[in-house]
């Protein structure tokens, strides 16, 4: 990472955060207006068109800062994990303080507190929502969001929740798709996987491998045969990161199998070394 990463800085020439005044060039310094994601999931893009690439994605009841807007996009950066991009700008809205956390890996939006009715929307793991009242149907439990609809209250936890391990999050993952630049549980990439496992457990860290091969935790040596290595430490590639399950396994999104998968680290060191080498660092949060 490089003193002021544009993924980590808001600056632009015609335009910059105001905190970064007398440290970059623009023309310009705003301060930015809060705002929050109100779409399940929106893509943060690198420039202001439908074709540019992903570089991550912010979930529902998201906090950002918004610089810009003009032409449909919005210019924020994410107050979670400091991205800044591009995101449309439909994925805005005001949004009160969330008071729940979607903990279940998907969940279903209905109409109302009836799981016999059409559905109207689903949100990921992590996503955030105002809930303003609790209702009960046939002996099942539906939470009444602020923003309309209901939701299945077991598969919700109060803000303030914190999961223990986020390597077992991590397990609930299983199976779900690889998406490049993912970060929910409808499509995830590896760096993804560790910052949305992590932020389950309550700590927030960077979003890509790079910064999190930088900064998660403290360097390790993995002793002989990699003896010394346990569960939860950090396995990093160049361009790639899994988490340990145990001593001798890994759990990671992978382009290999397309999905999130468990795999034998000495498999997997052989796997990807063929094209990409061996790890280059290991790190324990």
């Amino acid at each position: 990472m490089t003193a002021h990463d544009k993924r980590l800085h808001a600056f632009r020439p015609d335009l910059a955060d105001a905190r970064l005044q007398g440290k970059v060039a623009a023309e310009r310094f705003v301060d930015g207006r809060p705002a929050r994601i109100v779409q399940p999931v929106a893509d943060l893009v690198r420039e202001p068109r439908p074709d540019a690439g992903l570089d991550t994605q912010l979930l529902c009841g998201d906090a950002v800062t918004v610089f810009d807007e003009a032409e449909g996009w919005a210019w924020v950066q994410a107050a979670r994990d400091g991205y800044v991009g591009y995101v449309s700008g439909g994925a805005l809205g005001p949004g009160e303080a969330p008071t729940h956390v979607v903990h279940a890996p998907r969940s279903f939006i209905y109409p109302g507190p009836d799981l016999k009715l059409p559905r109207m929307g689903e949100l990921s793991m992590g996503s955030a929502t105002t809930v303003r009242d609790f209702a009960e149907t046939r002996g099942t439990r539906y939470a009444l969001l602020a923003s309309g609809g209901a939701m299945i209250a077991a598969h919700l936890g109060e803000a303030d929740r914190r999961a223990d391990d986020f390597v077992a999050v991590a397990e609930d993952l299983l199976m779900t798709p690889y998406l490049w630049g993912g970060v929910s549980a409808f499509g995830i990439d590896c760096s993804g996987l560790v910052q949305l496992a992590m932020r389950m457990a309550g700590r927030d860290v960077l979003r890509d491998t790079d910064m999190q091969a930088a900064t998660i935790g403290a360097a390790i040596e993995p002793g002989a045969d990699r003896a010394d290595l346990r569960r939860g430490d950090l396995v990093f590639w160049k361009g790639h990161v899994a988490i340990m399950v145990d001593p001798q396994t890994i759990i990671h999104a992978n382009g290999h199998t397309m999905l999130v998968s468990r795999e034998g680290l000495g498999e997997a060191i052989d796997r990807i070394g063929y094209l990409y080498g061996g790890p280059t660092g290991f790190r324990r949060p």
